[in-house]
Formats: structure tokens, C-alpha cells, sequence
């Protein structure tokens, strides 16, 4: 029992970051902008996270209830805001100019890498934060704790997967109940008409793209914070682009990326865990490192042709089109 609520756990640990970015890739998307730069956002928001939890940890004491509880959130809330002005070079790109959204996404990537390498040689001299001890810690509900099976899955549980849960079902919301939520998909779906009707398509625009930027950056720091210890330039290592897959495979769905996210998670979790397992004992550990990589291949030959998308994602708004 134990080990299967452990599984259970670090399941919420790899889908946490997945599914935030995840949620901001869909305000992007269904806006009808693709953001391929989801991966550079993560690393961007990973190396501000990082940096700040260390120094200000440092500063304050690595041990204190300061820097323990209180920096973490502090460091991703910065990450996030960084990979908000780091997602409006791709709104700029992508509106403004009308760059093709794949090249200008896969330049962001290339250039967040390039970015935060040199940055660390800059600030540490050497292409890696310090190993830090401020990350976030496992729940503590008291009492809560003690509850047979849910306590014990919650203490072995990061805070952040509350958060997760809060971000997608606030996101549901918003995304089918509210105003902004209707002029958001009519953007993504029939711009002309979304045009025509008074919505300003480019403002609409922008605004998705920055939501996604915001959480594409929460979601690095977040990674770095929980997965890792410290910040180095393969601390992303494809989540960026697993949560793109998960946001097809979930249908651009809030609810649907929540479940989606769970089950790539658990396939990050298979490749530490598999000994665990008798059946798979005899199985090289270097296959379930591969699993995650290749079920977002496969998840997205499967959905090809079915994907049930905004019909103008990727499309170059023209005002004069009709």
C-alpha cells in the first residue's frame, strides 16, 4: 500500500508542472495562436525561480520558515512573470509582425536556452545554479495527516498540486461561463466573425498569449522547485512539449489536460518506480526513461485527423479576409 500511494504521489509531482503549462498553452491556442515556445517559457520561469530561491534563501537564513515556506512561492511567482515578458516576443512575432508561429516559437526555444546558460555563467560561473535547499516541501495539515490513506497521501504530496487543481478548474470556468472566455474561443474558431461583432481580435490575442506565458513560467518554476534541486539548462527536458501533447490529447479541455496530464506524469514515475513492479524487474530501466517521450509521439498519432481544435490556431489573422 505504501508504494502505491508513493507511485500515487510523485504522479502529482511530474503532472503538476505538465498540467499548468498545459492550461497555458490552451489560453494560447484557443485564442488560435500556437505557442511551440511553451518549453523556453519553462526554462526561462525555471532559471528565475532558481536564482531567486537561492539568493534569497542565502540571505535569509537557508533553514528559517522564510526561506523554506515562504521564497519558493515568491521565486515562482517572479519565474511566472518572466515567462509572461518572455511570451510577449512571441505575441509581438506572431500578431504584430505576422511571423510564422512554429519558426517564431522554436527561435524563442533556441534563444531561452542560449539566454539562461549564459546567464548562470554570468551570475554563478558555471552553467548551474548552486544546489539549494528551499524548494517546496510536502503538506503538513496536522491533524489531516493522520487520516488513514488520504493523510498519507497528502503529507507525501507538494502544494503546488493544489494549486494545479485550482488553476484548472478556475480555467474551466472561465474558459465556457464568462464574456472573456466566448471572445477568446470566437478568436481562436472564426476570427473574421469574432472581428465583425466588435471583439478586437489582436487585443484578445495578446491577452491569451501573456495568460500562457504567465503560467508556462509558473510551471518552470514549479519543475525546478519540487523535480530539482537546482537549475541547469536540461532541467525542462521536454515537459515544454509534453504538456503541448497533453493539451491535444486532453482536447483543449481544462478538465480534459487534468486527466491527460495525470497519465503523462504517471509514465515520468514508471521510469523510477518500475523496479517496484515484478513484470517489469527484467525490463531496462532505459526504456521507461524513453516512455514518457514516446507516448507523447504516440498520443499525438493518434489524435492526428481527430483533434477536435480552434479551427484558425496557427492562422495569420488578416482583417481584410472574409
Amino acid at each position: 500500500m505504501s508504494s502505491i500511494i508513493s507511485n500515487i504521489a510523485l504522479t502529482f509531482m511530474y503532472a503538476t508542472p505538465i498540467i499548468i503549462a498545459a492550461i497555458g498553452g490552451l489560453f494560447s491556442e484557443r485564442s488560435g495562436i500556437t505557442n511551440i515556445a511553451l518549453e523556453g517559457i519553462m526554462l526561462v520561469g525555471a532559471f528565475v525561480s532558481a536564482s531567486v530561491c537561492y539568493y534569497l534563501g542565502v540571505n535569509a537564513g537557508s533553514t528559517s520558515f522564510y526561506a523554506t515556506s515562504i521564497v519558493p512561492w515568491i521565486s515562482v511567482i517572479l519565474g511566472a512573470l518572466v515567462g509572461m515578458l518572455f511570451s510577449t516576443l512571441l505575441a509581438v512575432a506572431s500578431i504584430k509582425y505576422k511571423a510564422d508561429q512554429v519558426i517564431s516559437g522554436t527561435a524563442l526555444n533556441m534563444l531561452a536556452t542560449g539566454l539562461t546558460v549564459f546567464l548562470t555563467q554570468v551570475l554563478f560561473l558555471q552553467q548551474r545554479t548552486p544546489i539549494f535547499n528551499q524548494g517546496f516541501k510536502k503538506m503538513n495539515l496536522g491533524i489531516i495527516n493522520k487520516i488513514p490513506i488520504i493523510g498519507d497521501l497528502l503529507k507525501d504530496t507538494y502544494s503546488p498540486f493544489i494549486l494545479a487543481l485550482i488553476i484548472v478548474a478556475i480555467t474551466s470556468f472561465i474558459v465556457r461561463k464568462t464574456k472573456f472566455g466566448l471572445r477568446l474561443r470566437a478568436c481562436g474558431e472564426y476570427p473574421q466573425a469574432a472581428a465583425s461583432m466588435g471583439i478586437n481580435v489582436y487585443k484578445t490575442r495578446y491577452i491569451g498569449v501573456i495568460i500562457s506565458g504567465f503560467l508556462g513560467g509558473l510551471a518552470g518554476g514549479i519543475m525546478t522547485l519540487t523535480v530539482d534541486q537546482q537549475f541547469s539548462a536540461s532541467v525542462i527536458h521536454g515537459f515544454g512539449f509534453i504538456a503541448i501533447a497533453t493539451l491535444i490529447f486532453g482536447k483543449w479541455n481544462a478538465w480534459g489536460v487534468l486527466l491527460a496530464g495525470l497519465f503523462f506524469g504517471f509514465s515520468n514515475v514508471l521510469a523510477y518506480s518500475s523496479d517496484s513492479f515484478e513484470i517489469f524487474k527484467n525490463v531496462p530501466k532505459e526504456i521507461f526513461f524513453m516512455l514518457p517521450y514516446i507516448l507523447t509521439v504516440l498520443a499525438l498519432v493518434i489524435t492526428s485527423g481527430k483533434s477536435s481544435g480552434p479551427k484558425a490556431i496557427g492562422e495569420i489573422y488578416d482583417e481584410g479576409k472574409r
